[in-house]
């Protein structure tokens, strides 16, 4: 069973051949993330950065990805006609007032993330800015394969005619993307299933239930 064989046989069935990607020189880590800083737990290292698309009638949208380059769990994807510093020192503030800071943020240079309020304001927080080298986009590599995953499983299959359309569906989708879409990197897991946010450990629970000497 070779790769044209089973190509043929998704496009039978009609499902989607995944694109052919173009081969780039790597500078960094083999997994895409920048070697001068690599996430070691949950809320080391965040990234975050734009994706763009139009609704039915033509007018932008633009969402802005937030993502824990650790776990892989999408933290917010935030939908607008615009979105400028302001908007983004907005979504920032609603995560770590829900999830606490984390050690780093990684980024591009977009004006929005350079901005001089948004880093006055991180650094106030102790937060470190990690800037991405200009046109290097493999060194924020967790947060391109999201983007990517989100083009490719949502964006180009669906046609959202309003703006409140488009926020619901991509909402839908990142829910989804967190608590039940399998992760090769993850064991083949999600990045946050609802099992682990409802019920403790498993192992946890068998020891407080099994007789004493059974532990």
């Amino acid at each position: 069973m070779n790769t044209k064989r089973v190509e043929r046989i998704w496009r039978q069935e009609g499902l989607k051949v995944p694109r052919k990607q173009p081969k780039r020189g790597r500078l960094w880590l083999g997994d895409g993330s920048c070697i001068r800083r690599r996430a070691e737990h949950r809320n080391h290292v965040w990234s975050y950065d734009f994706v763009a698309d139009r609704t039915h009638d033509g007018r932008p949208i633009r969402m802005l990805t937030m993502v824990d380059e650790y776990t892989r769990e999408c933290l917010a994807i935030d939908v607008e006609r615009r979105l400028d510093s302001e908007d983004v020192l907005e979504g920032l503030t609603a995560l770590f007032t829900d999830r606490g800071t984390p050690t780093y943020i990684r980024s591009d240079n977009g004006a929005e993330f350079t901005a001089k309020a948004v880093r006055e304001w991180l650094e106030r927080l102790g937060v470190n800015a990690l800037f991405i080298e200009p046109g290097s986009p493999w060194e924020n590599g967790y947060n391109e394969s999201f983007n990517g995953k989100l083009r490719d499983e949502l964006l180009d299959g669906e046609i959202f005619y309003t703006l409140t359309e488009a926020k619901v569906l991509i909402e839908r989708w990142r829910q989804e993307y967190n608590t039940f879409r399998p992760h090769s990197s993850l064991g083949y897991q999600p990045p946050a299933p609802e099992a682990w946010r409802l019920m403790p450990p498993a192992s946890a629970s068998l020891q407080r239930a099994a007789p004493a000497g059974l532990t």
